[in-house]
């Protein structure tokens, strides 16, 4: 059954009002003190981006630094286990991917709860020197770098929705910039605004899905158990439609009858193929089989989205509508299970 519209507002301001708590520590390379200076605690929006937190960051521990004149804000990078954290990520996604806790799980029809989880606060490095330079793409100090991140990966999202990124090339210079500074002042309302202009209305689909699946890779075989720099992430992404035809009945039969009741149907006119939704368990079975054998139920993996299990039988396109990062991507990261 499709969410009913006031729900779906509801998740997504739930997913603007998520928080992760942060405790980031020099890097004792670079402090006077070493591994004893005072950490910078924080609450930080999962939709946010760490480079956002720089110049406080660099406040924050400029008399620490043994040249705090050497560094400015934008030259400070952070790590997590010696792996560099891509900023061009928001936070919620990095710790999803990185920090391994278990996803919050449902555990009645209208709850969900969090398994006790001891990686949080998330332990966190910044840097001012020594910037990795195979690895990360500079910032500058007028921010241009990751405003035009931001906006590009606004455009891709915007022509897998509609086939053309005309919505968001033709948004006026203030509600472009204002797109970017709504992210960054965690403003839903302002967002709203502006990411209306760019969405089709709920009676027009989508022309394809804007979701990227990511696959965290164990460490290669010639590498030590301490080296986590060797972690390396696969990102799967394919063009998916909001709806997906309904199999004819000599390809039903291979089917049970639960399967395909499962899955939310739309008429369509006389003579033409009924049509389903396309829910995360289908899209998931479509782009990678041998993990998620069942449209159903997991398996072998789970989809974790803003630190939660996405369920299988969930409309894809109502997850993008309501669940998307600020940039219009649903990000869901894949969870081996066992």
């Amino acid at each position: 059954m499709a969410i009913e519209q006031p729900s779906l507002a509801g998740i997504q301001r739930a997913v603007w009002e998520g928080n992760l708590p942060l405790q980031i520590t020099l890097a004792p390379s670079e402090s006077r003190t070493y591994d004893q200076t005072d950490p910078y605690l924080i609450s930080y929006p999962r939709i946010s981006y760490l480079p956002s937190l720089l110049p406080k960051l660099k406040a924050f521990f400029s008399s620490s630094l043994i040249d705090p004149a050497a560094s400015a804000p934008h030259d400070g990078w952070f790590s997590f286990e010696n792996v560099p954290l891509k900023w061009h990520y928001p936070v919620g996604l990095l710790y999803d991917l990185y920090a391994g806790a278990d996803p919050a799980t449902k555990s009645s029809d209208t709850e969900y709860s969090a398994s006790t989880d001891d990686s949080l606060p998330w332990k966190l490095v910044v840097h001012f020197s020594d910037w990795p330079d195979e690895e990360l793409v500079r910032l500058d100090a007028q921010g241009m770098v990751m405003n035009d991140a931001f906006i590009n990966s606004v455009k891709e999202a915007d022509f897998v929705r509609n086939g053309t990124a005309k919505g968001i090339m033709t948004l006026s210079k203030d509600d472009s910039s204002g797109l970017w500074k709504a992210v960054q002042e965690v403003d839903l309302p302002s967002f709203q605004r502006i990411m209306n202009i760019l969405l089709p209305p709920p009676s027009q689909p989508f022309r394809n899905l804007p979701i990227r699946l990511f696959l965290p890779l164990p460490p290669k075989p010639d590498s030590t158990d301490s080296d986590s720099s060797s972690l390396s992430l696969k990102v799967v992404q394919s063009p998916i439609p909001p709806t997906i035809a309904i199999p004819p009945p000599q390809a039903a039969t291979n089917m049970s009858q639960s399967t395909l009741l499962s899955s939310p149907r739309l008429t369509s006119g006389s003579g033409s193929p009924q049509q389903q939704q396309q829910t995360i368990g289908s899209a998931l079975h479509s782009l990678l089989p041998n993990l998620f054998p069942s449209r159903r139920t997991p398996v072998l993996a789970k989809p974790v989205l803003h630190g939660a299990a996405v369920p299988m039988s969930a409309p894809v396109e109502e997850v993008v509508r309501c669940s998307a990062y600020g940039d219009g991507w649903v990000y869901i990261v894949i969870r081996m299970m066992g």
